[in-house]
């Protein structure tokens, strides 16, 4: 079957990776840790006398940065079908319903009824809106004047950003240094206010802590607070409304509080639906967590599923999730970029990374189980950088087998002649040469 090929591809493209290849990436990425330190040093000021308290001896000791009292690793809360209940209707007005079409094209190739809930067509475009517009509607009235803040680089960042301008509340966006100058210009032109601390999101979570202590900010987590969990459950109950003989949702996991959400409204009204939840093999923190029983650190790699990429899942999402999980299953990178590659051609659809793993569990075979039956998966957004875009089509066309990268050696003549005499068969070809 085509599935069989591309799963074949897959493997084969992954087999090809060579010694020279390695060697030359480490270098590069030495490379650029060192151009990056060198930028750090100089865009990084010193630290301020709020960054460190004077201990009794003169010395200086780190302040003790508050936790968030609604993600309590020791005192995990389950979300209820009520809480995703009152979600929907607090949020209705204020987001999208998105379509849940079936794809005609895709269904054929992989031998189902597949069918894709398309929250890329959020007004940020991201699912992450639900959650956001329901933990913010949630709030004090204090807490409402004082405002709120979360530590993102991505999709979080924007969603928070756009409903706190339509709420009137304002919003605080703590990114590392390297965000993307789009996603920094966007949360900006919804009015937040934006600052950049630290070269990755742990150390933007530091900082955006601190503030919570000096300005009593409300800190949002992006993936674990029970009202974003609650919010975005809200996508599993249109799914049942808007194909209610569905077998199986597909979900894609990150730090898990999506299908935390949809796992508890799919499992409340239809048990036996199953909820399959599918990672990257780059960040595979869900993972991890089920096998130590508990929230832990798992290495994450750089990845096209960069909205997945969270180095622990969880707390409440994953007591949210016990027993509402029927299988999970990781997914390559290779894969990742064939079903990006897919959407496009066939859906006319540019998803992101972490929205198309889904299907990418799907065209390589990992749940032949689900061959014949109804499926939903989220395409759960569409933020993706366009030089990401560029480099992504092309190593899904290779991982798809239509392209490919050929070495050879000419000999050394004259410019015209060698065109002439070693290239006169590429205007008869559909091959493009690269000289390495």
């Amino acid at each position: 079957m085509v599935t069989n090929k591309a799963h074949q591809r897959v493997a084969k493209h992954e087999r090809k990776r060579t010694t020279s290849d390695v060697h030359d990436g480490i270098e590069y990425n030495k490379k650029i840790r060192k151009i990056n330190k060198e930028f750090l040093e100089k865009v990084t000021p010193p630290p301020s006398p709020s960054d460190a308290t004077k201990s009794s001896d003169g010395g200086s000791e780190p302040d003790v940065l508050p936790t968030d009292p609604a993600c309590d690793p020791d005192h995990p809360v389950k979300i209820t079908f009520s809480d995703v209940s009152s979600a929907a209707f607090n949020i209705k007005n204020g987001v999208l319903r998105t379509p849940c079409n079936k794809s005609a094209n895709l269904s054929k190739l992989l031998d189902m009824e597949l069918y894709f809930k398309k929250e890329y067509l959020q007004v940020t475009g991201s699912f992450k809106e639900r959650g956001a517009r329901y933990a913010l509607s949630r709030l004090s009235k204090e807490e409402k004047e004082r405002g709120v803040i979360a530590a993102s680089a991505g999709n979080h960042a924007l969603a928070l950003s756009y409903h706190g301008q339509q709420l009137g509340i304002p919003v605080n966006v703590v990114m590392p240094v390297f965000a993307p100058l789009m996603k920094i210009g966007m949360c900006r032109s919804y009015g937040a206010n934006v600052i950049l601390k630290g070269d990755n999101i742990g150390k933007a979570k530091e900082h955006a802590m601190r503030l919570v202590a000096e300005k009593k900010f409300k800190y949002i987590n992006g993936y674990d607070h029970p009202d974003i969990l609650a919010g975005q459950g809200t996508i599993g109950l249109e799914i049942l409304e808007q194909v209610p003989d569905v077998d199986a949702v597909v979900v894609p996991v990150g730090g898990a509080g999506l299908i935390a959400g949809i796992a508890v409204a799919v499992k409340t009204l239809k048990p036996h639906i199953q909820v399959i939840a599918v990672e990257s093999d780059t960040c595979p923190s869900y993972t991890e967590a089920l096998k130590a029983g508990k929230p832990v650190m798992a290495s994450v790699r750089s990845t096209l599923a960069d909205g997945l990429a969270v180095p622990m899942v969880g707390g409440n999402a994953l007591a949210t999730l016990e027993g509402l999980v029927d299988k999970h299953v990781l997914v390559c990178e290779e894969s990742t970029a064939l079903s990006i590659l897919r959407l496009i051609e066939m859906e006319k659809a540019v998803v992101e990374g972490g929205g198309a793993v889904g299907l990418a569990a799907m065209i390589t075979g990992k749940l032949p189980e689900l061959r014949g039956k109804k499926v939903v998966t989220i395409l759960t957004g569409g933020n993706i950088d366009t030089t990401v875009l560029g480099r992504t089509i092309e190593r899904g066309l290779a991982v798809d087998g239509r392209l490919i990268r050929l070495e050879v050696v000419v000999s050394d003549r004259p410019g015209g002649h060698l065109i002439r005499d070693e290239m006169s068969f590429v205007e008869d070809t559909a091959i493009v040469l690269y000289f390495l």
